[in-house]
């Protein structure tokens, strides 16, 4: 691997670029005529437009892409997350240019892109599932059928959703018809497929992933699991570990599940594997993460492991030169996520930077992954991460206390950021006590009288 295509935008090409730099491979970035500006492009040995604005028409435009890889002579292509990082179609194109996919093969991710494969793979091998249908569904009589067995409420799901699109909450029968309809428009929309399956839902359940790395060769190891229960319209904001509820015991077990799963799939490269935890203790997989993940430096921080650099080894044919016994786990780290958007609404806030600071501190405490400079522009096309804070600490409450400083150092002027909804979520007695669900958010904003109402103090308490 000597020339590498990063196929994305915004600071995972920083990410990926640093490792290329690592390990001596020449990185080339594709831009929208949005991102003409960006620093990266700067840095990157060669940079190529590939279309408008608009990302159907280039970052999700294939044929674009290809012509890119081609014209650059790039012998890889890392797709980053988000836009075609999980699609089959990309990574068969890239390896009919003849180029090498930094990730899971075509036909691993074809199959896998189906939740139901996912999900009866895990039954088979004896890994707990979300109670719910195996199969798809038809219609909306087998949705009556499932709740007057099941009871509501129930979660339908699309089968070929990700990224938090693609869930509706059903909570009584008279309107199990409309969000099915809904959900297949979305679905027909967004991915292309309208079927869904069933989940009962489980109430308060908190969201934990294991990160692991296959090489293909019989190698898989799990570098420890991720809370992110703390999420707004199911899509993360704040991620950390350890978990403050998983127990050595339960880690085994996951790490059990992750393992079994992950060979079953034949998987090979850097995944997660989902799962939700009930109140009462139980684990249940959700689905795969066939990609990199935005909260990965969480788990850099613990294991000293480079999964960017391992992706890029993987790819070149190369085993794991590790196992499970050599992975140690030192300290808590933390991810806040921040974003273009309105803190309480959530709705995005494109614009332009007018002034940026950045926090003071040693890089062992706390690291900042982004792609922002002041004078640049937040485009309204895309999605608004702005960029990652992730603190370490030799405990977490060491870790709370980074993140805090870490975050109140970050001044971002122009536009509105998720900075003041991290540091309410990180201050709050709920957070410090690690008493999280995936519906924490709405929870802590309802104590809080955090509605933004004329009149009536934003963050009230802080």
């Amino acid at each position: 691997m000597k020339k590498l295509l990063i196929a994305n935008r915004g600071e995972i090409v920083n990410r990926v670029m640093r490792a290329c730099r690592d390990l001596g491979i020449k990185p080339v970035t594709i831009y929208s005529d949005a991102d003409k500006n960006m620093g990266y492009l700067k840095e990157a040995d060669e940079a190529y437009n590939i279309g408008p604005a608009n990302p159907v028409k280039s970052y999700l435009n294939i044929e674009a892409i290809i012509n890119a890889v081609k014209t650059s002579g790039a012998d890889a292509v890392h797709p980053g997350y988000g836009f075609l990082s999980e699609n089959a179609a990309f990574a068969k194109a890239v390896a009919e240019a003849g180029a090498t996919w930094v990730g899971p093969p075509p036909a691993i991710l074809k199959a896998i892109d189906s939740k139901c494969f996912c999900r009866k793979i895990a039954s088979d091998a004896g890994v707990p599932v979300v109670p719910g249908t195996i199969d798809i569904i038809q219609d909306v009589a087998e949705i009556y059928q499932f709740a007057s067995e099941c009871g509501y409420p129930i979660v339908l799901k699309l089968d070929k959703g990700g990224g938090g699109k693609g869930i509706e909450l059903v909570k009584e029968e008279a309107q199990a018809k409309e969000a099915f309809e809904r959900l297949s428009r979305i679905g027909l929309m967004a991915f292309k497929s309208s079927e869904c399956y069933i989940e009962k839902e489980i109430q308060n359940p908190r969201h934990i992933e294991i990160q692991f790395l296959t090489d293909g060769k019989g190698g898989c190891v799990c570098l420890g699991e991720r809370e992110c229960s703390i999420q707004r319209r199911y899509q993360k904001i704040i991620e950390e570990s350890p978990s403050p509820v998983v127990s050595e015991e339960d880690r085994k077990e996951l790490f059990d599940y992750t393992t079994k799963l992950a060979l079953a799939m034949d998987y090979h490269g850097a995944g997660t594997m989902e799962f939700l935890r009930s109140e009462d203790g139980n684990f249940y997989f959700m689905e795969v993460n066939a990609r990199l993940q935005v909260e990965h430096p969480v788990t850099e921080y613990l294991t000293n492991v480079d999964i960017v650099k391992q992706q890029l080894l993987i790819a070149s044919g190369q085993p794991l030169d590790f196992v499970q016994k050599d992975i140690e786990f030192k300290g808590h780290a933390i991810e806040a996520r921040v974003y273009a958007e309105d803190p309480v609404s959530f709705i995005p806030s494109p614009g332009t930077i007018t002034s940026l600071e950045f926090p003071h501190m040693e890089a062992q405490y706390l690291r900042i992954d982004h792609a922002i400079e002041a004078g640049g522009t937040v485009p309204p096309y895309y999605d608004p991460l702005l960029a990652k804070v992730i603190s370490w600490g030799i405990n977490r409450t060491d870790a709370i206390k980074n993140l805090k400083l870490g975050l109140m150092g970050f001044q971002i002027g122009g536009i509105k950021t998720t900075i003041p909804a991290n540091l309410l979520i990180v201050s709050s007695r709920e957070f410090a006590e690690g008493s999280l669900d995936t519906g924490f958010i709405e929870k802590l904003y309802a104590k809080e009288g955090a509605t933004g109402s004329p009149g009536k103090p934003l963050w009230p308490n802080m």
